[in-house]
């Protein structure tokens, strides 16, 4: 079975230009077929904060109401998308831009209003896995930005981490599939004020035990589910790292 890594960045990486180019040429490194998922959040909220639009994010999740929409698809899909391809492509990597609008990639549904009003935020129902095999067969490196469409003419602004693992679990009908998360921080921090206090191994039991002791808060707490969810169904290996180890091994691994 076709061996395949898909690795997803955010955080504080992709805001410095330093710290993203380097992470970008550690990419470049990895061995064999891979898949390259952006965020970009913080990026979203700067731009945001210039225009005077408001930011406001629950559980780790941005509120998407149309204005931001616009910010988000211009900074995701645009800049931040673009530059990394750039980036690739000066490295030899043949990378293409996309979204989940493109060659009908990604389907969402735009979230229910439930206890709160997400706005255009999507929930991804399907994934064109045939569509990315076919450019992975033809040496593309698809490289995709956390945008989705709805069938219905409408972008959703979706979680970078969940594109990750429904595209993980999609593919792992096929491929043997090893999903990285990397951001700036060594892995699941125990302390997220000591670096040094990474948790090598963390399984569904602990990490409801962590997130009631308020070990595990904020953005780490969708990160964590949606690891669970792939390796549930069927992902091979789930790692969460830093961006500069994703040659190394190091990080927590998902059980």
């Amino acid at each position: 079975m076709q061996q395949l890594t898909i690795v997803k960045v955010g955080g504080k990486i992709i805001d410095d230009t330093e710290s993203l180019t380097k992470f970008i040429n550690d990419f470049a490194l990895l061995e064999g077929d891979k898949i390259l998922i952006h965020g970009g959040g913080n990026s979203a909220t700067n731009l945001a904060k210039q225009l005077s639009i408001r930011t406001k994010i629950v559980d780790g999740r941005r509120i998407t109401d149309k204005e931001m929409l616009k910010v988000v698809t211009m900074v995701y899909a645009g800049l931040i998308n673009k530059n990394i391809v750039a980036q690739l492509q000066k490295l030899q990597v043949n990378a293409i831009g996309l979204t989940g609008a493109d060659l009908n990639l990604i389907l969402s549904e735009k979230r229910p209003v439930k206890e709160i009003d997400y706005g255009f935020v999507g929930d991804v129902k399907k994934v064109n896995s045939q569509a990315l095999l076919m450019m992975l067969e033809q040496n593309y490196l698809p490289v995709i930005a956390p945008l989705t469409h709805d069938g219905n003419g409408n972008l959703l602004n979706t979680n970078a981490d969940t594109i990750a693992a429904e595209t993980a679990k999609a593919l792992s009908v096929d491929c043997n599939v090893r999903l990285i998360y990397c951001f700036e921080k060594r892995g699941v921090l125990m302390n997220e004020a000591d670096e040094n206090s990474v948790i090598p191994i963390i399984n569904l039991e602990m990490f409801q035990e962590y997130k009631n002791q308020g070990i595990i808060q904020s953005g780490m707490i969708p990160k964590l589910e949606n690891a669970f969810q792939a390796i549930a169904s069927g992902v091979k290996e789930v790692i969460i790292t830093r961006a500069s180890d994703i040659n190394t091994g190091k990080g927590t691994f998902i059980q």
